[in-house]
């Protein structure tokens, strides 16, 4: 059997006290999922821990630096399943430095008011997205 492959991902808020915007990421590649919107992150390296990933992946894809907020839970240990080899953990953030770019992976960044459940959900998200995209508008709109 093949190690499960993490991958990290940035829910990229306003501001981690009182979220009011997400910033989404389209995707130019692979191309089932060119064109649709995600989490902006990527694969954990060997020997990095989940929480330097996610630095490391903000910083060579939009060109910024961020402070960690709490993580959005999934209820597994390993994250949120993307597909039969792959999880991702994903973490609400917030912009200390820099103004996000789509340097890599994506062609155009978009912020989406979290007030309105209707237009973030009409974006043509990844499949695997989705049910995160969900549970942060749970989140958001009644916060722990």
């Amino acid at each position: 059997m093949t190690a499960l492959i993490n991958v990290v991902g940035a829910a990229i808020v306003d501001s981690l006290e009182a979220p009011t915007r997400l910033l989404a990421a389209r995707r130019t590649a692979p191309p089932q999922f060119a064109g649709m919107w995600e989490f902006p992150g990527g694969k954990v390296e060997a020997g990095e821990t989940a929480e330097a990933a996610l630095h490391r992946e903000l910083a060579e894809e939009l060109g910024v630096h961020v402070q960690l907020g709490s993580e959005l839970d999934s209820g597994e240990s390993t994250g949120w399943t993307l597909n039969n080899r792959a999880a991702m953990r994903v973490w609400f953030v917030e912009l200390t430095t820099g103004e996000p770019q789509p340097l890599e992976d994506h062609d155009e960044l978009m912020w989406v008011p979290l007030d309105d459940e209707d237009q973030v959900l009409s974006l043509p998200w990844i499949p695997a997205d989705l049910p995160i995209v969900r549970a942060l508008l749970q989140r958001v709109a009644a916060p722990a």
